[in-house]
């Protein structure tokens, strides 16, 4: 049996899985992250924005803060530009001040999804960052979160004991 998204029923647990994963990152000893600030958005219409996720960390110099404008998509099929239509998104991570937007699907996006937030990436001349991670990158970074499959994936959990 493999960890799978599948066993998330719902946008809400979604939701919480991620906000649960980013703020977990910040006790973590493998990484350099000191803390971790999550702010998630309203259960209403969230304009592009589930979450603010806002991590201090540092180098052998320096502490330092990035913020990301975090968008969750629950959708069983690909997520299209369609889906982003009535979002803006470096408006979007100007009005929050956030160096980055990412986008975490459930499953895929589109390949004209893809296409544009690489178009955005490299053009963008602000030094923005977007990202996506699709299903199958979220599950690669759940792998060794022992505390979140115990959480939201009981039936990956038991199979593994």
């Amino acid at each position: 049996m493999k960890l799978s998204l599948s066993e998330i029923e719902n946008w809400q647990d979604f939701e919480s899985l991620i906000a649960d994963y980013f703020s977990g990152l910040g006790q973590l000893e493998t990484n350099n992250i000191s803390n971790v600030e999550v702010q998630q958005g309203g259960d209403g219409g969230d304009g592009g924005m589930d979450m603010l996720v806002t991590f201090q960390f540092f180098d052998v110099i320096d502490n330092h803060q990035k913020k990301w404008v975090v968008q969750c998509k629950f959708l069983e099929r690909s997520v299209s530009k369609a889906d982003l239509a009535t979002v803006n998104i470096p408006s979007l991570i100007h009005e929050y001040g956030a160096d980055g937007y990412i986008l975490i699907c459930k499953n895929r996006v589109t390949k004209i999804l893809a296409i544009m937030f690489e178009n955005l990436q490299r053009n963008c001349k602000f030094g923005y960052s977007y990202k996506i991670w699709r299903g199958n990158d979220f599950i690669q970074q759940l792998k060794g979160r022992r505390d979140l499959t115990l959480q939201y994936f009981p039936k990956f959990h038991n199979f593994m004991k």
